[in-house]
């Protein structure tokens, strides 16, 4: 297709995303304090063995509303993910050939599966555990005028660290998905990443110490499945490597033309 077209047809799958959004956003709003009642569910029940009459706060008269805001956008991107993949894939498909969207279709598959292990990777194991960390400094005083420290969380601080650990796990996820697409273009090979494990590793732990909360037990929650999904990925690598050797192979050599010497 000509330019024109392509900006058309981009058009038209923006605009579609855009309306779903949306659709989905109003749909959200609707539910946002269930959404949001979902989301505190690791901190009520963590409160719940630390006495009674426990709450959430919000210190300036707009933060409550923004907050559910936010909870709409972030619930309305989840679910609306499938339909932007959707809508990507419709619109780099009809350049591909059929080896290629054979190549290119499980990680369209992938992506989503990968993110939502992530998501509940944060919300049963690794907001429980950091969670109790952050509680362990609690101090209810003594008899001695020592003022009890008590956490007195957020609505807006607490939504916030949510929606970065689920966007952060989630993403981290993603690493099979990325180091399998650049051995399939031959950026990388599985021979790369098996040389380069100790390095891997050192910074995986790097990151896992940057994007969880200071708890050992949080950090280890990202950093040993992201490890495990590393050695995955060098599997899928030699996967790929050997579907592109077989795919060479099978390619019939270009005919040699023949000369005829005994033409005049």
């Amino acid at each position: 297709m000509p330019l024109l077209e392509h900006l058309i047809e981009l058009r038209k799958r923006l605009m579609i995303s855009a309306v779903a959004f949306i659709a989905a956003f109003i749909l959200c709003y609707f539910y946002a304090h269930e959404i949001y009642a979902f989301l505190e569910r690791p901190l009520a029940d963590i409160l719940a063995t630390h006495g009674t009459n426990r709450r959430m706060i919000y210190t300036a008269p707009t933060e409550a509303f923004f907050t559910f805001l936010q909870v709409a956008a972030f619930a309305a991107a989840f679910i609306c993910f499938p339909v932007w993949a959707g809508q990507l894939w419709a619109f780099i498909a009809p350049g591909l050939y059929r080896q290629e969207k054979r190549a290119f279709a499980p990680f369209m598959v992938a992506t989503p599966v990968l993110f939502l292990a992530g998501a509940a990777t944060v919300y049963f194991l690794v907001l429980p555990m950091a969670l109790r960390f952050f509680l362990s400094f609690e101090s209810f005083g003594t008899g001695g005028g020592e003022l009890p420290i008590q956490l007195e969380a957020k609505v807006g601080e607490y939504l916030s660290l949510v929606m970065k650990l689920i966007f952060a796990f989630g993403v981290a996820y993603q690493l099979p998905v990325l180091l399998t697409l650049l051995a399939r273009v031959g950026i990388i090979s599985s021979a790369d990443l098996k040389a380069k494990r100790r390095y891997a590793i050192v910074g995986v732990f790097i990151v896992a110490a940057v994007l969880t909360p200071p708890d050992i037990a949080s950090q280890l929650s990202l950093a040993v499945p992201m490890l495990i999904l590393y050695e995955v990925s060098i599997l899928s690598c030699r996967w790929v490597e050997r579907g592109r050797r077989e795919e060479e192979e099978a390619k019939p050599e270009d005919p040699v033309e023949e000369t005829d010497f005994n033409a005049e």
